[in-house]
């Protein structure tokens, strides 16, 4: 940036990190006007992918405007922590940017991330568009953080407000189809899933497995999830949510909430469609611009993709590059992924590529 100080520094980094050290020596280093990002479960670059990394974009603009704001309690009261979190905007203060959007980054272990949407959306009365993901801690979901300046926080989202004469592009996209019939949701505590038609969830699972020669062992089930997420039905198209585990009584815990009463259904994918997904994610997210070139784009997906893809994950990354056309490109593999954006399918999603753009 030829000496000048950057106006807002996103980072990502694995937990491996002194989260602290990292962000003050960023910030003596770089002085951003505002800083902030989150722990992760694999980062990359245009350049560079891999775990237990950490990368970072610095962003300086003429037509941008930023802020950094924090919202804590998250698990316990998402209302709150909106409004907390929105009170650092200033957008209210300023009709100069006509449009309006929002780095989310929240401690997806927290819970609720779909009600923070909602309520995000519903706090800064829909004229803001968000994207970014759920904080990561290397696959080991024990304890992820985000971080506002200096300081990090668990049970906390963060926003980098962005303010911007042109048009921001966000795109969100996933490559998965039903594999199954559709099931009703007929128990459900949170993302705890205990039946599907009246009999424990697992039950459809494991009738899903043997129809489609494949095994599923109920003490290690997470390589039979990652290929075999469910699919919640919506008017939108299919919001996903990926399986992590079986309680004793056949419960199967997910990644995030799922409504009760909903149909859902076993979903597949393949690494082909996870490359097309990412690419038609990041072609939307520029044509959002509206005839303007991205001087840089932040991506996240599903950490739960990168496992299955290994390393063919390594093409989804390519395919979002030569959609950008080469520019500038950082992200993180997230625990869930955020999109809340005009035309596009919004909320709280997992298995989900999603694309910020920022405008030339």
């Amino acid at each position: 940036m030829h000496g000048e100080r950057p106006d807002a520094v996103v980072v990502f980094a694995s937990s491996k990190y002194d989260h602290g050290a990292l962000l003050h020596a960023l910030s003596e280093t770089c002085q951003p006007g505002a800083l902030v990002g989150s722990s992760s479960a694999g980062e990359f670059t245009g350049d560079h992918s891999g775990a237990g990394l950490a990368c970072a974009l610095a962003v300086r603009s003429t037509d941008m405007v930023f802020a950094a704001s924090l919202g804590t309690g998250v698990g316990a009261d998402r209302s709150a922590a909106a409004r907390q979190l929105v009170a650092g905007f200033k957008g209210a203060e300023s009709s100069e940017y006509p449009h309006r959007a929002a780095l989310i980054m929240t401690d997806a272990l927290a819970g609720h991330a779909d009600d923070l949407i909602e309520q995000l959306t519903m706090v800064t009365a829909g004229a803001y568009e968000f994207a970014g993901g759920g904080a990561g801690d290397d696959a080991q979901f024990s304890k992820t953080h985000v971080f506002c300046g200096t300081r990090t926080a668990t049970d906390a989202v963060v926003g980098l407000e962005i303010l911007s004469r042109k048009p921001v592009g966000i795109g969100v996209q996933h490559g998965w189809k039903p594999a199954s019939e559709p099931l009703r949701v007929t128990e459900v505590q949170g993302s705890r899933l205990i039946s599907l038609d009246g009999f424990p969830a697992i039950d459809a699972f494991e009738r899903h497995a043997a129809a489609t020669s494949q095994q599923i062992d109920r003490s290690a089930p997470l390589p039979f999830f990652l290929h075999n997420i469910l699919g919640i039905e919506t008017p939108a198209g299919y919001r996903l949510r990926v399986p992590l585990s079986i309680d004793a009584d056949g419960a199967v815990n997910c990644a995030a909430e799922i409504p009760s009463g909903a149909r859902v259904h076993i979903m597949k994918t393949s690494a082909a469609s996870a490359s097309a997904a990412a690419a038609s994610a990041t072609e939307d997210a520029v044509r959002k611009l509206r005839g303007g070139t991205p001087s840089a784009a932040l991506f996240f997906d599903c950490v739960a993709t990168r496992l299955r893809l290994g390393d063919m994950f390594a093409f989804e990354l390519e395919a979002v590059q030569k959609a950008l056309g080469g520019t500038t490109l950082v992200g993180c593999n997230t625990y869930g992924q955020i999109a809340r954006a005009e035309g596009q399918f919004g909320g709280f999603h997992n298995c989900t590529a999603v694309v910020l753009a920022f405008p030339d």
